[in-house]
């Protein structure tokens, strides 16, 4: 820590909970009364954490980590203090998804240039040494599972463009190196 105090009160992780504060009363807001005017969340999460609930199908197809649009075509939205449930259309099949917050990558509303990045520690997963970059390569995979050109289910999967939205907020930022 090149002589810097140790962190004993944990402010890195009261900064992690804020923020995860801020994803569930947006989700609970949404679920109450739908997304108003045009906000719409990209929510990336890690496929591999042990408490997300997706179908086998999808955790083959991402095996890392997944990006859901929460838009036009989502249904039973509901948010509690581990995580949020949510049933989002592939393909045309309805599927339910269960994610915890702790499994959080990215949260994002572009309507607003509004965007929070979570530090994730994954215990037995292996380390990644570029953990952004490597989504790029799975960008179009992404919205292929979405169907081409399908508007009802083009919300279910379409990729988290990088860098998108001014007010991206993590933690990277304020540490010194």
């Amino acid at each position: 820590m090149d002589g810097m105090s140790e962190d004993l009160l944990g402010y890195n992780e009261m900064v992690e909970t804020a923020m995860r504060s801020v994803v569930r009363q947006a989700l609970e807001r949404a679920a109450k009364g739908g997304l108003p005017g045009n906000h719409h969340f990209y929510i990336t999460f890690r496929t591999e954490h042990p408490d997300v609930l997706i179908p086998d199908r999808l955790r083959e197809q991402y095996p890392e980590e997944m990006t859901i649009v929460l838009q036009h075509q989502f249904w039973g939205l509901i948010a509690d203090d581990e995580g949020f449930d949510v049933e989002l259309s592939f393909n045309k099949i309805h599927e339910h998804l269960r994610i915890p917050y702790d499994s959080l990558i990215t949260f994002a509303d572009p309507s607003v240039n509004f965007g929070l990045q979570f530090h994730v520690e994954m215990e037995d997963a292996p380390s990644r040494e570029s953990p952004p970059a490597a989504s790029d390569e799975k960008g179009p995979d992404m919205s292929a599972d979405a169907g081409a050109g399908d508007d009802e289910t083009a919300d279910a999967a379409e990729p988290a463009k990088e860098g998108e939205g001014d007010n991206v907020v993590t933690l990277d930022a304020f540490r010194k190196k």
